[in-house]
Protein backbone atom coordinates (compact mmCIF):
# COMPACT_ATOMS: atom_id res chain seq x y z
CA UNK A 1 0.00 0.00 0.00
CA UNK A 2 1.06 3.67 -0.90
CA UNK A 3 2.04 5.98 2.14
CA UNK A 4 0.32 9.07 2.33
CA UNK A 5 1.94 12.41 3.44
CA UNK A 6 0.64 14.40 6.89
CA UNK A 7 -1.60 16.41 4.38
CA UNK A 8 -3.62 13.98 2.58
CA UNK A 9 -4.07 12.24 5.96
CA UNK A 10 -5.24 15.09 7.81
CA UNK A 11 -7.14 17.14 4.60
CA UNK A 12 -10.77 15.67 5.67
CA UNK A 13 -10.39 17.61 8.58
CA UNK A 14 -9.14 21.17 7.11
CA UNK A 15 -11.13 24.04 8.22
CA UNK A 16 -12.66 26.79 5.71
CA UNK A 17 -11.21 30.20 5.18
CA UNK A 18 -7.53 31.64 5.32
CA UNK A 19 -6.63 28.32 6.95
CA UNK A 20 -7.74 26.08 3.86
CA UNK A 21 -5.96 28.61 1.67
CA UNK A 22 -2.64 28.39 3.90
CA UNK A 23 -3.07 24.64 4.00
CA UNK A 24 -3.16 23.98 0.23
CA UNK A 25 -0.44 26.93 -0.06
CA UNK A 26 1.66 24.45 2.03
CA UNK A 27 0.94 21.52 0.54
CA UNK A 28 1.45 22.53 -3.50
CA UNK A 29 4.89 21.26 -3.42
CA UNK A 30 4.50 17.97 -3.02
CA UNK A 31 1.01 17.29 -4.01
CA UNK A 32 1.46 15.72 -7.47
CA UNK A 33 3.28 13.25 -5.48
CA UNK A 34 1.26 12.54 -2.89
CA UNK A 35 -1.78 11.62 -5.17
CA UNK A 36 -0.12 10.03 -7.45
CA UNK A 37 1.40 7.91 -5.22
CA UNK A 38 -1.94 6.96 -4.32
CA UNK A 39 -3.07 6.31 -8.07
CA UNK A 40 -5.48 9.38 -7.89
CA UNK A 41 -7.99 8.23 -10.73
CA UNK A 42 -11.08 11.20 -9.99
CA UNK A 43 -9.18 13.22 -12.94
CA UNK A 44 -9.58 11.04 -15.84
CA UNK A 45 -12.74 9.63 -14.68
CA UNK A 46 -14.32 12.53 -14.87
CA UNK A 47 -12.63 14.09 -18.08
CA UNK A 48 -13.68 11.42 -19.79
CA UNK A 49 -17.47 11.76 -18.01
CA UNK A 50 -17.19 14.92 -19.19
CA UNK A 51 -16.32 14.47 -23.00
CA UNK A 52 -18.94 11.39 -22.98
CA UNK A 53 -21.67 13.80 -22.75
CA UNK A 54 -19.75 17.23 -24.46
CA UNK A 55 -18.17 16.35 -28.01
CA UNK A 56 -17.08 19.70 -29.11
CA UNK A 57 -13.69 20.15 -28.05
CA UNK A 58 -13.21 23.80 -28.42
CA UNK A 59 -15.96 24.70 -25.45
CA UNK A 60 -15.17 26.57 -23.08
CA UNK A 61 -14.59 24.93 -19.86
CA UNK A 62 -14.22 25.58 -16.35
CA UNK A 63 -12.08 23.45 -13.83
CA UNK A 64 -13.27 24.58 -10.30
CA UNK A 65 -10.83 24.45 -7.45
CA UNK A 66 -7.99 23.20 -10.32
CA UNK A 67 -5.47 22.83 -7.67
CA UNK A 68 -2.12 21.73 -9.23
CA UNK A 69 -3.70 21.34 -12.51
CA UNK A 70 -4.11 17.58 -12.83
CA UNK A 71 -7.40 17.77 -13.54
CA UNK A 72 -6.71 20.80 -16.40
CA UNK A 73 -4.07 17.91 -17.39
CA UNK A 74 -6.68 15.15 -17.82
CA UNK A 75 -9.05 17.26 -19.09
CA UNK A 76 -6.89 18.10 -22.36
CA UNK A 77 -5.48 14.84 -22.77
CA UNK A 78 -9.30 14.23 -22.89
CA UNK A 79 -9.77 16.41 -26.31
CA UNK A 80 -10.42 19.55 -24.75
CA UNK A 81 -8.63 22.79 -25.54
CA UNK A 82 -10.52 25.93 -23.85
CA UNK A 83 -9.98 25.58 -20.31
CA UNK A 84 -9.82 27.75 -17.45
CA UNK A 85 -9.20 26.98 -13.86
CA UNK A 86 -9.74 28.67 -10.42
CA UNK A 87 -8.51 27.72 -6.86
CA UNK A 88 -8.35 29.76 -3.71
CA UNK A 89 -4.07 29.03 -3.43
CA UNK A 90 -2.02 30.72 -4.95
CA UNK A 91 0.77 28.05 -4.41
CA UNK A 92 -1.20 25.53 -6.60
CA UNK A 93 -2.08 28.31 -9.38
CA UNK A 94 1.71 28.15 -9.54
CA UNK A 95 2.28 24.70 -10.43
CA UNK A 96 -0.90 24.85 -12.32
CA UNK A 97 0.41 27.78 -14.79
CA UNK A 98 3.71 25.49 -15.43
CA UNK A 99 1.39 22.63 -16.47
CA UNK A 100 0.44 24.38 -19.86
CA UNK A 101 -3.67 23.23 -19.59
CA UNK A 102 -4.97 26.54 -18.92
CA UNK A 103 -6.47 29.57 -20.87
CA UNK A 104 -6.91 31.66 -17.74
CA UNK A 105 -6.01 31.09 -14.37
CA UNK A 106 -7.66 32.98 -11.50
CA UNK A 107 -7.80 33.08 -7.72
CA UNK A 108 -10.76 32.53 -5.56
CA UNK A 109 -11.73 33.45 -2.29
CA UNK A 110 -11.93 30.77 0.13
CA UNK A 111 -15.77 30.29 1.40
CA UNK A 112 -17.54 32.14 -1.31
CA UNK A 113 -19.60 30.20 -3.92
CA UNK A 114 -18.44 30.85 -7.52
CA UNK A 115 -19.91 33.37 -9.36
CA UNK A 116 -18.71 33.34 -13.36
CA UNK A 117 -20.81 36.72 -13.79
CA UNK A 118 -21.38 36.86 -17.31
CA UNK A 119 -19.16 34.93 -18.77
CA UNK A 120 -20.48 30.99 -19.13
CA UNK A 121 -19.08 27.60 -19.77
CA UNK A 122 -20.03 24.76 -21.54
CA UNK A 123 -18.65 22.70 -19.09
CA UNK A 124 -17.68 22.51 -15.60
CA UNK A 125 -15.48 20.49 -13.35
CA UNK A 126 -15.36 19.98 -10.03
CA UNK A 127 -12.38 17.26 -9.45
CA UNK A 128 -12.30 16.32 -5.65
CA UNK A 129 -12.93 20.19 -5.30
CA UNK A 130 -16.30 20.28 -3.54
CA UNK A 131 -16.77 18.23 0.23
CA UNK A 132 -14.80 17.29 3.09
CA UNK A 133 -11.50 19.19 2.98
CA UNK A 134 -12.63 21.40 0.06
CA UNK A 135 -15.03 23.93 -1.12
CA UNK A 136 -18.43 24.08 0.56
CA UNK A 137 -21.32 22.57 -0.72
CA UNK A 138 -22.92 25.89 -2.16
CA UNK A 139 -20.55 25.52 -4.75
CA UNK A 140 -22.94 23.14 -6.87
CA UNK A 141 -25.37 25.97 -7.14
CA UNK A 142 -22.60 28.42 -8.29
CA UNK A 143 -21.42 26.11 -11.00
CA UNK A 144 -24.69 25.14 -12.36
CA UNK A 145 -25.60 28.81 -12.51
CA UNK A 146 -22.15 29.19 -14.63
CA UNK A 147 -23.39 27.00 -17.53
CA UNK A 148 -24.35 27.91 -20.65
CA UNK A 149 -27.72 26.28 -21.55
CA UNK A 150 -27.01 22.67 -22.53
CA UNK A 151 -23.85 22.96 -20.75
CA UNK A 152 -22.65 19.69 -18.70
CA UNK A 153 -21.45 19.77 -15.19
CA UNK A 154 -18.95 16.49 -13.78
CA UNK A 155 -18.55 16.58 -9.49
CA UNK A 156 -16.77 14.06 -8.18
CA UNK A 157 -17.83 13.39 -4.82
CA UNK A 158 -15.54 11.34 -2.82
CA UNK A 159 -16.26 8.49 0.40
CA UNK A 160 -16.10 10.90 2.86
CA UNK A 161 -18.19 13.86 1.50
CA UNK A 162 -20.75 11.29 0.50
CA UNK A 163 -21.23 10.78 4.43
CA UNK A 164 -23.11 13.99 4.89
CA UNK A 165 -26.03 13.96 2.49
CA UNK A 166 -26.38 17.80 1.84
CA UNK A 167 -23.71 17.41 -1.34
CA UNK A 168 -26.08 15.39 -3.31
CA UNK A 169 -29.26 17.24 -1.39
CA UNK A 170 -28.24 20.33 -3.54
CA UNK A 171 -27.69 18.26 -6.76
CA UNK A 172 -31.16 16.30 -6.84
CA UNK A 173 -32.75 19.61 -5.35
CA UNK A 174 -31.36 21.47 -8.61
CA UNK A 175 -33.06 17.94 -10.63
CA UNK A 176 -36.01 18.35 -9.22
CA UNK A 177 -36.00 22.51 -9.32
CA UNK A 178 -35.91 21.93 -13.68
CA UNK A 179 -32.48 23.49 -13.91
CA UNK A 180 -30.30 20.24 -14.58
CA UNK A 181 -31.15 17.03 -15.92
CA UNK A 182 -29.12 14.06 -14.28
CA UNK A 183 -27.03 12.22 -17.04
CA UNK A 184 -25.19 10.23 -14.61
CA UNK A 185 -24.14 9.10 -10.84
CA UNK A 186 -21.32 6.59 -11.04
CA UNK A 187 -19.37 4.71 -8.26
CA UNK A 188 -15.52 3.98 -8.78
CA UNK A 189 -12.19 4.66 -7.55
CA UNK A 190 -10.71 7.76 -5.81
CA UNK A 191 -7.69 6.89 -4.15
CA UNK A 192 -7.09 3.30 -4.30
CA UNK A 193 -4.32 2.92 -2.57
CA UNK A 194 -5.61 4.14 0.63
CA UNK A 195 -8.85 2.75 -0.34
CA UNK A 196 -11.17 5.86 -1.32
CA UNK A 197 -13.60 5.52 -3.69
CA UNK A 198 -15.59 8.38 -4.82
CA UNK A 199 -19.03 8.79 -6.81
CA UNK A 200 -19.04 11.21 -10.34
CA UNK A 201 -22.18 12.92 -10.82
CA UNK A 202 -23.01 14.80 -14.48
CA UNK A 203 -25.72 16.85 -14.95
CA UNK A 204 -27.15 19.06 -17.89
CA UNK A 205 -28.41 22.53 -17.79
CA UNK A 206 -31.69 22.95 -19.17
Amino acid sequence: MAGTSAFLDKVYEADGGESMRRYYNDWADIYDADLRENDYRTPARCAAALARHLTDGDAPILDFACGTGLSGVALKEAGFTTIDGTDISEGMLEKARAKGAYRELFRAEPDTVLDTGDRQYMGVTAVGAIGAGAAPAGNIDGAIASLAPGGVFVVSLNDHTLEDPQFEARLNRAIADGRVEKIMAEDGQHLPAIGLGARVWAVRRL
